[in-house]
């Protein structure tokens, strides 16, 4: 299957300790590139987090955010040592009977002591967890997107490949009366101008610019290079890279067709070839 580097995805889970909410952003890039945004409590994650997503990707910059928006009833309860306060009370009691006018001490003073009260921790480990499932199913939604984008892309450039096949028969079919049609007007030339040639050396000259017109083997080029896309696509898979290049040596004969043109039709043909392509190297640029 043909995967596109473009998507985007977002998973929302209600835990023990708040709404847990994953975005993940995809656009076109050379290589894998993860770019991770994670709560102070998840940070842990992020290397397997971005391993877990090596497994899946293949290509592209990877944008990964997670929120967690806490319960306001669910901030920790306080817990009073109560073995600490005892002693603590013990303590200033004995400080009281000295002093005799010592000012008593609050409550809030007492909580400010060390040890005297500590906040029941929630568990990271299930918060990582949730996250780890989350962020799962996020990256599973991620790729069917992408899956459902690189369908679309792979049917424009089979599109694309059967207008180039296409304008390559075209071209195939007018090459033998071209080059008639450029002999014939030679020799009506020479004979307009009623001079005396060396028929061999015409024809060795007619036979060289013949050589120097033709495109057989750019034209042969470009069905091969159309039938390697064709099966490259086929065959699926991460190969935007090798699509890539395809599109350049289809470009470079070309541009090889244009420069060697001899007629109006050819070069227009050839200006259609390269419009084409660049429309399938457009595409191609999404292509994981």
């Amino acid at each position: 299957m043909i995967h596109s580097m473009t998507s985007f995805a977002r998973e929302s889970a209600t835990t023990d300790q708040g709404v847990l909410t994953v975005e993940l952003r995809s656009v076109n890039h050379r290589y894998l590139d993860c770019s991770f945004k994670l709560p102070d409590t998840l940070r842990l994650l992020e290397p397997r987090l971005r391993e877990q997503a090596g497994k899946v990707l293949a290509r592209g910059k990877l944008d990964c955010m997670i929120r967690l928006q806490a319960h306001p009833t669910n901030s920790g309860e306080l817990q009073v040592n109560t073995e600490q306060l005892h002693k603590l009370l013990a303590a200033t009691q004995i400080i009281k009977e000295q002093m005799g006018d010592a000012s008593p001490i609050s409550p809030l003073e007492i909580l400010q002591f060390p040890g005297i009260y500590s906040a029941r921790e929630q568990s990271d480990e299930a918060l990582q967890k949730d996250a780890r499932a989350l962020f799962g199913r996020a990256l599973d939604n991620m790729t069917q997107n992408r899956r459902r984008e690189g369908d679309k892309l792979a049917s424009l450039v089979l599109d694309r490949l059967q207008q180039v096949e296409s304008q390559v028969t075209a071209t195939h079919e007018l090459l033998p009366a071209l080059m008639q049609r450029q002999r014939d007007r030679i020799t009506a030339r020479i004979a307009d101008l009623r001079i005396e040639v060396d028929h061999n050396r015409l024809e060795q000259e007619l036979v060289y610019m013949a050589q120097k017109a033709d495109v057989d083997e750019e034209l042969d080029r470009l069905d091969a290079h159309v039938s390697e896309v064709r099966h490259t696509l086929e065959k699926g898979g991460p190969c935007g890279r090798r699509l890539d290049f395809l599109m350049q040596e289809l470009n470079r004969e070309a541009n090889t067709l244009s420069s060697k043109s001899i007629s109006s039709n050819t070069t227009q043909n050839a200006v259609e070839l390269k419009v084409l392509i660049e429309q399938m190297r457009e595409q191609i640029q999404n292509i994981e």
